[in-house]
């Protein structure tokens, strides 16, 4: 699982794709059909400030989620400024991806950019009809529809997986 094409033309394998959106207190996860065709809210997991023996409940969760799904990827949403700079939001993501990237192996880990998509969610969401105070409860997920659907349009404009490779899958997968 996982592997890209290595000839023009061979196609992506088949396979859910899993979206995570980091956030301080919550992740948003949403996950696509097997095609890679449509995003769609999974759930919203409360973050974990005290890891246990096995690593954060969280990570866990998340792990569980893409071995349920079958996951032939997890892109993860990288917060960048507008003008593409990382800050301390970006490290503290890349961070939580090296042990997501060891929970959830051999299924690879990929960084993608990550900008507007909490604003893109809450524009959705009032545009939906929800009021803005029910927001919180559901924006995480929204966001990671968000990044989810724009990596499928990367997948499907390139043929290849989007994102920056992270964590133990590197050696293989970016070959």
């Amino acid at each position: 699982m996982g592997a890209e094409p290595t000839s023009a033309g061979e196609a992506l394998p088949r396979g859910a794709r899993l979206a995570v959106d980091v956030g301080a207190v919550r992740v948003g996860l949403a996950a696509s059909d097997p095609d890679g065709l449509i995003a769609t809210p999974v759930e919203t997991v409360p973050r974990d400030a005290a890891p246990g023996i096995a690593g954060p409940s969280d990570v866990a969760r998340i792990a569980a989620v893409a071995d349920e799904r079958s996951a032939a990827v997890v892109y993860v949403g990288l917060p960048r400024s507008m003008s593409g700079a990382e800050g301390s939001a970006s490290a503290l993501v890349r961070t939580y991806c090296v042990a997501l990237a060891h929970a959830v192996a051999p299924v690879p880990v990929r960084l993608v950019d990550e900008r507007l998509s909490t604003v893109t969610a809450h524009q959705a969401l009032h545009a939906s009809g929800r009021a803005g105070r029910r927001h919180r409860a559901v924006v995480d997920q929204a966001a990671a529809v968000v990044i989810l659907q724009a990596a499928l349009d990367a997948e499907k404009a390139s043929g290849r997986r989007a994102g920056e490779l992270v964590g133990p899958a590197q050696a293989r997968d970016d070959a």
